[in-house]
C-alpha cells in the first residue's frame, strides 16, 4: 500500500499541481498521523481490520470506517474530507488498472449542518487594522498585512508565498497563485496600497537590516530573522492583534476571508466578480456568503416590505406616551 500511495503522491505533485497543504491533509487522511493522538487515518483503520489489500475494501468497509470516525468523536468536516481523499485516491487506482472496482461509487458523506460564515463587523474591522504600532517595522509589516487580508481576500497560504514583483502599487493589483496553480488577479484598495507602500519602503528594509539573513529573498512579509513569515506566525499574529482590540471573536486569516466577502457582497458586489476575487472555482462555493448581516438585512426589509414601512412611518409620527408615575402601594 505504501509503494501505491507514494506513486498516488507523485501523480497529485505532477499532474495535479497539488499545494503543499493538499498533500499534507491527503497523507493524513489516508496514511495516519503515526506521531501524535488516536489513529484516524483510512490506511490504519484497514490494518486494524487486517485488510493487507486495497481490493478487498467494499461499500461495507467504507460504511465501517464512516462508523469507527464518529465512534472517535470526529466531526462530520472532517469525516467528508477523508472520504474526498479516499475518492480521488481510489480514482487514481482505477486510473492505474490497480482495481478493477471501485467501492466509492454511491458512497456518500454525512450531511453537514449548514452554518453560516462568521465575520467581523465593519466596526470590529477598524479596530483590528489599527492596533499595530506604525512606529516600529514589526507593525507597518502587521499592518500592511493586515490590511491585504482584508482588502483581498487572500488565503493565508497565498499572503505567505506573496513575492515582490507579484505586487503593481501604481494599479493596486496583486498577482497571485491560489489553489492548483491558478493564477488571479486581485484588487487592494487605497489604504490597504498605502500601508503595503510605507512597509516596502520603511519597514521590510529595517527587518532585513536587523537580521543576518541573505538579503536577496523576493519575499513581501518577513519574520524577525529576515526570512518569508509562516502561515502560523500569521495566524498567531491576527490572534494577538484581536485581543488587543478587545475582540472576542476567534478571529483567524480566513475570517478575514470571510469578512471581506460578505462587506462585499452587503455592499452591492455581483456574486460572480466576489467568486472571481477568492479564486473560486465553482460558484456554489461563493454562495455560503450570500447571508448578510442583521443591519443590512434590516435595511433591506425595511424598505422592501409594505406593511414594515407603513409600521415604521407610524412610529416615526406617533407622539410619545407621557410618563406615569410609579404605582404606590
Amino acid at each position: 500500500m505504501q509503494e501505491i500511495f507514494n506513486r498516488y503522491i507523485d501523480y497529485l505533485k505532477a499532474e495535479k499541481n497539488a499545494s503543499p497543504y493538499t498533500l499534507r491533509n491527503y497523507t493524513s487522511d489516508l496514511i495516519g498521523n503515526y506521531k501524535r493522538g488516536p489513529e484516524k487515518g483510512f490506511f490504519q483503520f484497514l490494518k486494524q481490520k487486517k485488510i493487507d489489500t486495497l481490493e478487498l475494501v467494499d461499500k461495507n468497509v467504507i460504511r465501517d470506517y464512516i462508523a469507527w470516525l464518529m465512534g472517535q468523536g470526529v466531526v462530520k468536516r472532517s469525516i467528508t474530507r477523508k472520504l474526498s481523499a479516499i475518492r480521488s485516491f481510489y480514482r487514481f487506482l482505477m486510473r492505474e488498472g490497480v482495481i478493477t472496482r471501485n467501492p466509492m461509487e454511491g458512497a456518500s458523506s454525512p450531511k453537514l449542518d449548514r452554518r453560516l460564515p462568521e465575520f467581523l463587523t465593519v466596526q470590529e474591522t477598524v479596530k483590528l487594522l489599527e492596533a499595530p504600532d506604525l512606529s516600529t517595522p514589526h507593525g507597518q509589516r502587521d499592518r500592511a498585512l493586515l490590511e491585504l487580508l482584508y482588502a483581498s481576500g487572500l488565503r493565508v497560504s497565498e499572503l505567505e508565498k506573496l513575492n515582490l514583483e507579484q505586487v503593481d502599487l501604481d494599479t493596486n493589483e496583486v498577482r497571485v497563485w491560489g489553489k492548483g496553480s491558478k493564477e488571479r488577479i486581485v484588487l487592494i484598495g487605497a489604504p490597504a496600497a498605502r500601508m503595503l507602500s510605507l512597509y516596502l519602503k520603511e519597514g521590510r528594509p529595517l527587518l532585513l537590516a536587523e537580521s543576518k539573513a541573505q538579503k536577496k529573498t523576493q519575499a513581501i512579509f518577513l519574520n524577525r530573522y529576515g526570512k518569508r513569515i509562516s502561515a502560523r506566525r500569521i495566524q498567531k499574529i491576527i490572534e494577538e492583534y484581536a485581543r488587543y482590540a478587545g475582540i472576542e471573536k476567534h478571529v483567524h486569516p480566513h475570517l478575514l476571508r470571510h469578512t471581506f466577502a460578505t462587506h462585499m457582497l452587503d455592499g452591492g458586489a455581483d456574486l460572480r466578480v466576489v467568486q472571481e476575487l477568492l479564486g473560486h472555482s465553482q460558484l456554489s462555493t461563493t454562495q455560503i456568503y450570500t447571508h448578510v448581516s442583521k443591519t443590512q438585512a434590516k435595511k433591506i426589509y425595511l424598505a422592501a416590505h409594505p406593511m414594515a414601512r407603513q409600521k415604521e412611518e407610524n412610529s416615526e409620527h406617533r407622539p410619545q406616551a407621557a410618563e406615569t408615575a410609579p404605582e404606590t402601594r
